[in-house]
């Protein structure tokens, strides 16, 4: 293999990446603020928790920008084994965590780490060199589609005991999307989506609540002390924002009305205190990260490289996407998080990581 001719990284991306970082701590100490007191005693426990996440992220970036991404290759299916083996532990007794109905995390003390975000980039990196490997291979219907399906389905089955609808649907999206990439044809998105469209009949099926989260996304107004709860304090939150918000720090809705305020809902809070032209330039910022990756993934020197670029760049701007889409009205509730601004360590680390990537196979594109 040829040896890499590295010049200078994409100082955008590093740079969007960063002021992202620091206008989610920003809003974190605000936002938690409440939360913190009530549940820890600590105004700024969830700031101080981010910092902490931030540190480890650092380095967990800097060792991605610097090791040659090819060399991750020979690892990733270890890497996605490792993965695979951590979302089974969460449901050990002893060792797995449960909040708010949910078995998503691993208790390591004073950290919980939750496997289904680590996932997301292992998967990917298996995902790029599994295509890559295959080449043409990949437009087969056999030895193509059916062996991308199985491995996605094993993802998702487990991830959906947890359960998690809000990861699943980015890694699915993701998934998808770097598979066409690499030239699937077309006729193979009809058969993911009828697979699709059965795999959420039976979902609903299994867990009624689901059905009722899209019943409240076409009517907002029904049950709003109940099932409608949640959206209802948002968008109340989002339009008491107007124009230019109500200011830094002085959100009504994060006094216990709005849920999840450090978490899913922290965009509401976003909209609340700084008003529609900052969030505006945030979905901004968001769509700069957007351009920047695409251009990464473009001119990365191999296809393995694109894929990676591509498939980290959907990841962080479909699950901003859907954050603001939800809690906006334009899509169901998901509970997924806000990337870099919503609290969560093994959420920030994991995308960081990913854009560690990025910015190592932005320091090798052609031209």
């Amino acid at each position: 293999m040829r040896s890499p001719r590295y010049h200078p990284p994409d100082y955008w991306l590093l740079s969007l990446t960063f002021l992202l970082i620091a206008f989610g701590l920003i809003m974190l100490s605000s936002a938690g603020a409440v939360v913190g007191f009530q549940r820890f005693g600590q105004a700024d426990y969830f700031l101080r928790q981010q910092l902490f996440s931030f540190a480890v992220g650092c380095a967990v970036m800097y060792v991605m920008a610097i090791v040659d991404y090819h060399f991750w290759r020979r690892f990733a299916f270890f890497l996605l084994i490792i993965s695979i083996g951590l979302l089974v532990a969460v449901f050990l007794p002893g060792l797995g965590f449960e909040a708010g109905g949910a078995r998503r995390w691993i208790n390591l003390g004073s950290f919980l780490l939750q496997p289904s975000e680590i996932i997301k980039l292992t998967f990917l990196l298996y995902l790029a060199v599994w295509l890559e490997k295959r080449g043409k291979g990949a437009h087969d219907f056999t030895y193509g589609l059916l062996p991308f399906l199985f491995l996605l389905g094993i993802i998702v089955l487990l991830i959906m005991m947890q359960p998690d609808l809000g990861t699943v649907s980015i890694i699915v999206l993701v998934s998808i999307v770097v598979y066409f990439l690499a030239g699937a044809p077309w006729r193979h998105l009809l058969v993911i989506l009828g697979g699709g469209a059965v795999a959420l009949a039976a979902l609903i099926k299994i867990a009624p609540y689901r059905a009722q989260r899209i019943t409240v996304f076409l009517n907002p107004e029904l049950d709003p002390q109940g099932i409608g709860y949640h959206i209802n304090q948002a968008l109340l939150a989002i339009g008491s924002g107007g124009l230019f918000g109500v200011g830094l720090g002085k959100s009504r809705q994060k006094f216990n009305f709005l849920p999840e305020v450090t978490g899913d809902s922290i965009f509401a809070v976003v909209a609340e205190e700084l008003g529609f032209l900052v969030v505006l330039a945030l979905i901004a910022v968001f769509v700069l990260f957007l351009r920047r990756g695409f251009a990464v993934s473009r001119a990365a020197p191999d296809r393995f490289g694109m894929f990676i670029a591509a498939g980290v760049t959907l990841w962080v701007v479909l699950q901003a996407l859907v954050n603001v889409g939800a809690l906006s009205g334009l899509l169901p509730l998901t509970g997924i998080t806000l990337p870099f601004i919503s609290a969560g360590g093994s959420s920030l680390i994991a995308t960081m990581a990913g854009v560690g990537l990025l910015i190592n196979i932005s320091r090798q594109t052609k031209g």
